[in-house]
């Protein structure tokens, strides 16, 4: 009997794979000798299998292994030779690096950060955020996360330090930390083009940094903290278009102690009341040529990487781990990230517009369906019926 012509083609999770060009996984790893020590579960091999258990939602070892071993009819199409067993994924996930994931999603996203940007321009294509979020974990790997329990413990916690560019939506930078960790350091890392600017909430503290922008010529914008000592040296009029908008004050100074040896930065601050909810706040900023009103809309954009760690936490499992050591959390959350920058990449692609959560949830629904994933997406109902339309009809050997 021929091979059903519904086994034809590709299936979707191999059509996803294709944005991950095996050759250039192979040149990375064999750059930072991430195969050294494996004859068979390559670093490809072993994203391929992460990757599986990220859009399929899998909490275990055992249901990615057990998932993969499933669809073993269709491993050629994947590019492995071979589904891992549960103790290779397990030692793996435990002893290759995770910088090397690391390196993987930094090549992905400079290959495909052309496709991401959309239509909008203005002050979005040169604004970045910051921030940080925290995962808790169910084990000490990394301490200090959330309450301590009944008996003095506190449960592990990674926290993600993360920089965004506000028209992409996907990490352009990546740090990790424990979870008790301050976010001020990450402000080191931070190497901007001229003429960018940067939003950050309150935490980020480090004046010395602050006033390092203004030299690099990059706007930065963000809250006054509770306690911190602002004096004002020059006071802007403000208009009735700008008061009718929220703004309150518009003034200049010099932000920190003045009367002993400690770190000042000379900063805007604007008072600002929102019309709408009534609630008051002190925006900071190095900028003084743009509208009060516009650097108060400006770190409002903040909200979007809210919105980022929210559709990570939703979306993929980062909730229960495969594996207890720090290296394997890593990489889980760099797979996560991955995956995340290759469904954006997908939603940008496709010709319908799809939220987030429905196009995720309709590619694990048929990770390993065989059919067109554009023109699934474009029309799935028809594109399903038009596939089962090929499936030949199955014999019938005892006719009733």
């Amino acid at each position: 009997m021929s091979k059903s012509k519904f086994f034809t083609g590709q299936p979707i999770f191999s059509q996803v794979l294709s944005f991950v060009p095996k050759t250039s996984i192979d040149r990375i790893s064999s750059m930072n000798k991430a195969d050294r020590y494996y004859k068979h579960f390559t670093t490809h091999a072993h994203l391929v299998s992460m990757l599986y258990g990220i859009l399929n939602n899998c909490s275990s070892l055992r249901e990615v292994t057990t998932g993969m071993l499933a669809w073993e009819h269709r491993i050629n199409h994947l590019g492995i030779k071979a589904f891992p067993r549960r103790s290779t994924l397990s030692d793996a996930n435990s002893r290759r690096s995770e910088s090397v994931f690391a390196k993987i999603y930094q090549f992905l996203y400079d290959r495909h950060r052309r496709f991401l940007p959309d239509s909008r321009k203005g002050l979005r294509s040169r604004l970045y955020i910051a921030d940080s979020t925290t995962i808790s974990l169910f084990s000490e790997v990394l301490s200090n996360a959330g309450r301590p329990s009944s008996n003095g413990r506190r449960k592990g916690g990674i926290k993600v330090h993360t920089l965004i560019k506000s028209d992409e939506d996907v990490p352009c930078l990546i740090r990790y930390s424990s979870a008790a960790s301050h976010d001020a350091p990450f402000l080191k890392d931070l190497k901007l083009p001229e003429g960018s600017i940067i939003v950050f909430d309150k935490g980020y503290n480090n004046y010395d940094r602050l006033s390092q922008f203004e030299n690099e010529k990059v706007t930065w914008v963000t809250r006054k903290r509770k306690g911190a000592v602002f004096k004002a040296a020059q006071k802007f009029e403000v208009s009735e278009h700008q008061k009718s908008k929220g703004v309150h004050k518009d003034r200049l100074g010099v932000l920190g102690h003045t009367h002993y040896e400690h770190p000042t930065v000379k900063c805007r601050m604007i008072h600002f009341i929102d019309p709408q909810s009534g609630k008051k706040f002190q925006f900071i900023t190095n900028n003084t040529k743009l509208a009060a009103a516009t650097i108060a809309s400006i770190y409002q954009r903040r909200w979007q990487i809210e919105i980022l760690f929210k559709r990570l936490k939703q979306n993929y499992p980062l909730k229960y781990f495969l594996g207890d050591s720090e290296n394997a959390i890593k990489i889980q959350i760099w797979c996560a990230l991955i995956a995340d920058l290759l469904i954006k990449l997908i939603k940008a692609k496709a010709a319908r517009k799809w939220s987030f959560s429905n196009l995720t949830s309709i590619i694990r629904i048929h990770l390993m369906t065989y059919i067109d994933l554009f023109a699934f997406l474009k029309k799935p109902d028809q594109a399903l019926q038009n596939q089962i339309n090929k499936t030949p009809t199955e014999w019938n050997l005892f006719p009733t």
